[in-house]
C-alpha cells in the first residue's frame, strides 16, 4: 500500500458519510482518540465499544481468544448487536475482538487496525502504522504522524473564537503539554527538576506559560507546575471549565511537549507552531525516529529553556490516512459476493 508521501490526502476520498462503524479499544485514551479522529474525518456514524476481557483472556492478547462473555451475538457482551460495515480498532487487547468480528461476519465487515497488531499484516483488511514501525504489507499504510482529532478546522475555529482565559495572556504564549509515567517510562526527580528549571527560565524571559497535564503526570510535578504558574503568571488547566487543549495549540507561539507521548507531539506539529521537545531518558527508540523525522521537517527542536524560530507547513496525516482507508473499504465492498437473501 502507498504511503502518505504518494499524493494521498488530496480531498478526493470516497464519501463514507453516515456509514455505520464501531470503534473497538480497551478504553486507553491514546488508542481511542486516534480511532475517533479517523472516524470523524471520514464522517462515519460510529459507536464506541470498550472491551474489558477478564483474566486470562486479557493476558493472552493479542494472540488468544476473546472473553467468552463477549462472543458475537451474546447479549450484554462487547460485540452484541448487528455488525456495522466498518470496525476500527486499536490496542493489544482489541486484536482478538477484531479477529472474532471478521470470522463472525464472514469477512463482510471491513476491519481496520491502528498501529502494529503484533499478529501480522493479515490481521485486518487495513492497517495503519507510523513510519518508524517495522510492519509492512499490501494492506499496510504508513505516515510520519498518527491520526488525531486536532483538525485544521478546529484550530481555525479556536483562533476565530479564542478562549478568553488564554487571550488575556501577554505574548509570546507557550503551550506546555506534560505527559506522565507509564509502564515503560517514569519521571525521575532529576527529570522534574530539570523541566521546572527550563520552564522557569522561559517564564523569566517574558513568555506566558499555558499548561495542561495528563492523568499520568506525577502529583509532585503537577503541584510544582501549579506553583510555578501561580508565581510567574500564566494559565494552568485544573480540569475545571471547558477543556482548552485545542485552543492551547491554536493560540501558541511555541509548544513545549514531553517526549513520553508521541500522540501529543503529533498533535502539536499540526498547529504550525515551533515544537520544543523535552527529552526524557528511556524514551522509546521508535519514538526517537519520529522526533528525528519531525526535526528534519523543520518542525521540532530540543527544549533548552528558550524559544526557537521554526518555519514549516503544519503536519497532519489524518486526512491521508482517512483517504487510504476509504479507498480500501470501497475496494473491499466491490470484492464481496452479494449478501444471501434472508
Amino acid at each position: 500500500m502507498r504511503s502518505a508521501g504518494e499524493k494521498l490526502g488530496t480531498g478526493h476520498a470516497p464519501d463514507l458519510a453516515h456509514v455505520g462503524a464501531w470503534i473497538v479499544t480497551d478504553g486507553k485514551a491514546g488508542d481511542e482518540n486516534q480511532c475517533i479522529g479517523l472516524a470523524e474525518t471520514l464522517g462515519l456514524d460510529f459507536e464506541i465499544h470498550r472491551v474489558t476481557p477478564r483474566p486470562p483472556f486479557g493476558w493472552l492478547a493479542p494472540w488468544g481468544p476473546i472473553d467468552p462473555r463477549d462472543r458475537p451475538g451474546h447479549r450484554g457482551g462487547a460485540l452484541a448487536g448487528p455488525f456495522p460495515e466498518i470496525v476500527i480498532a486499536s490496542g493489544r487487547r482489541a486484536v482478538p475482538y477484531l479477529r472474532a468480528i471478521r470470522k463472525a461476519s464472514k469477512g463482510r465487515t471491513f476491519t481496520a487496525f491502528l498501529k502494529d497488531p503484533r499478529t501480522g499484516h493479515d490481521t485486518a483488511d487495513f492497517i495503519w502504522v507510523p513510519d518508524y514501525d517495522d510492519l509492512r504489507g499490501p494492506n499496510v499504510f504508513t505516515t510520519l504522524t498518527a491520526p488525531h482529532q486536532v483538525t485544521a478546522a478546529r484550530l481555525a475555529a479556536a483562533r476565530r473564537s479564542p478562549d478568553p482565559r488564554l487571550m488575556q495572556l501577554p505574548k509570546p504564549r507557550v503551550a506546555v503539554l506534560i505527559g506522565g509515567d507509564s509502564r515503560h517510562l517514569s519521571y525521575r526527580s532529576a527529570d522534574m527538576k530539570r523541566l521546572l528549571a527550563k520552564l522557569t527560565k522561559l517564564a523569566d524571559g517574558g513568555s506566558s506559560l499555558m499548561l495542561t497535564v495528563s492523568r499520568r503526570t506525577p502529583p509532585p510535578l503537577r503541584t510544582a507546575l501549579q506553583r510555578l504558574v501561580a508565581e510567574k503568571g500564566g494559565f494552568f488547566w485544573d480540569g475545571s471549565g471547558a477543556n482548552p487543549y485545542v485552543s492551547l495549540l491554536a493560540l501558541a507561539d511555541a509548544i513545549v511537549v514531553t517526549s513520553d507521548s508521541a500522540n501529543m507531539v503529533g498533535e502539536a506539529v499540526s498547529s504550525g507552531a515551533p515544537v520544543l521537545l523535552f527529552d526524557l531518558p528511556k524514551t522509546y527508540i521508535r519514538h526517537r525516529r519520529l522526533f528525528a523525522g519531525l526535526a528534519m521537517a523543520g518542525a521540532l527542536k530540543p527544549f533548552t529553556g528558550r524559544l526557537e524560530e521554526l518555519h514549516y507547513t503544519p503536519l497532519d496525516a489524518t486526512p491521508a490516512i482517512a483517504e487510504a482507508l476509504a479507498r480500501a473499504f470501497v475496494e473491499h465492498r466491490a470484492g464481496l459476493a452479494p449478501a444471501p437473501r434472508p
